[in-house]
């Protein structure tokens, strides 16, 4: 699926033109717990994707409640600041207990989120998100910067106990210290404080932790360089991880939401 844009500049500037695509995968599991959306006006994007789990279904109704409850806030008052994009997500988080305490069935269900804000008119993008699911900026071809996770491997190699390649293999690399559904002053958000600037060529994805724990960064970089557009970059990443674990075959879902822009 593509997505195309263009928005009038009011200072004379090319307007920004996206291109967006998705991936969603099962992997080796009956059912799929991650959801992923976006919604647009003529001035604003907004893309979530949530990886749910919670048992019996939990994980499920969890990363679809709260992919639906982000973009419908958004779009309701689609406010491109920090601490708008915060309290979206204690709003969400909110929901997601309240949905918790309606039924002894979901009790246990929560979810990671990461969701991108772009401001078309002004060509700057913002994210925030809780878990591990995270967000990737590419420029000129290579990683700019990508969300830190909130999780137990997160901090050892913080701490300088560990790095990205033990990572993948650590016992407890699914130990998250916050997703929604946690309550009280537990529930960490990280949000993007300044705006990031896009200008020229850029990528943006969204992925959950079902891809990059297979891939590192570069090999999601090589296979962008390899691409000639988001969906066919997104495919690649996903035969790469397919590969990856062909020895586990339970492995977890993977979603990716990708955006190619050109200023």
């Amino acid at each position: 699926m593509r997505w195309r844009s263009r928005t009038t500049d009011p200072f004379g500037r090319n307007p920004v033109q996206i291109e967006l695509a998705l991936m969603s995968d099962p992997g080796g599991r009956e059912a799929n717990e991650d959801a992923c959306g976006h919604w647009h006006s003529d001035r604003y994007l907004c893309c979530v994707l949530a990886d749910g789990a919670g048992g019996h279904g939990g994980g499920d109704v969890a990363s679809k409640l709260a992919v639906s409850h982000v973009l419908q806030g958004y779009a309701a008052r689609p406010a491109h600041h920090p601490q708008a994009l915060e309290a979206l997500l204690r709003d969400t988080n909110r929901e997601l207990l309240a949905q918790r305490e309606a039924s002894a069935q979901l009790r246990h269900m929560h979810s990671t989120i990461v969701v991108l804000s772009i401001d078309l008119q002004e060509r700057q993008a913002l994210w925030a998100h809780c878990g591990d699911s995270r967000l990737y900026a590419f420029r000129d071809g290579r990683v700019a910067t990508r969300t830190s996770d909130h999780s137990l491997v997160q901090s050892l190699i913080d701490a300088g106990l560990l790095d990205d390649a033990g990572a993948r293999h650590h016992p407890k690399r699914s130990e998250l210290y916050s997703a929604l559904g946690t309550t009280g002053d537990d529930l960490q958000l990280s949000v993007r404080p300044d705006p990031w600037p896009l200008d020229g060529q850029q990528a943006l994805m969204l992925c959950t932790d079902g891809l990059w724990e297979w891939l590192n960064d570069d090999e999601i970089t090589t296979a962008l360089a390899l691409a000639p557009g988001p969906q066919a970059w997104l495919n690649d990443l996903g035969e790469r991880v397919r590969l990856a674990a062909v020895d586990k075959p339970g492995h977890d879902n993977f979603t990716a939401l990708a955006l190619w822009m050109q200023a």
